[in-house]
């Protein structure tokens, strides 16, 4: 059996992280804002909520990612069926979604979700598209938590010494 070859990845936020060439996910068009980076890996801890697509490129970008399950449990998303051709598969066998959620730094607890546009991912070949899902109720910003959770995050951070 043939060795994978480790590459080694200096990001802002993990510092070095070694993948192989298997845990490369291939953007062939981008992704939005980002048309001109086509690898990404997932960083971070696989016990979080909260991955981070990591740019192989360029170790400043990372973006935040969950599973929309995490947000809204009932999530469904209707992909285009030029999207499905592009990543290579119709079998939800082989398909994964991601979300890109926003977490703003002085508030998290304002954390929204784009469930408009999730990423599509073929597991088995690691072709990946950010994609406008069919779906037109599904908004850019969906807020995360409640009004009630979000206030209680806000009074722990604002008792623990953070700011407003």
């Amino acid at each position: 059996m043939k060795k994978l070859s480790e590459i080694k990845i200096k990001t802002e936020r993990f510092g070095e992280v070694t993948c192989t060439q298997e845990d490369i996910l291939f953007f062939p068009r981008g992704i939005p804002a980002f048309e001109d980076r086509h690898e990404w890996i997932l960083a971070g801890s696989d016990d979080s909520a909260i991955r981070w697509l990591q740019s192989v490129d360029d170790g400043s970008l990372a973006l935040p990612v969950t599973s929309p399950d995490a947000v809204q449990p009932d999530y469904n998303a209707r992909i285009p069926e030029d999207d499905l051709n592009l990543v290579g598969s119709f079998n939800p066998a082989e398909l994964a979604l991601l979300i890109v959620v926003s977490i703003p730094e002085s508030a998290p607890w304002n954390m929204t979700a784009n469930l408009r546009a999730p990423i599509l991912i073929n597991i088995t070949t690691r072709k990946a598209v950010q994609v406008i899902a069919l779906n037109e109720e599904y908004p850019v910003k969906h807020v995360v938590f409640s009004d009630e959770v979000r206030e209680k995050l806000k009074k722990q951070a604002l008792s623990n010494g953070g700011e407003d």
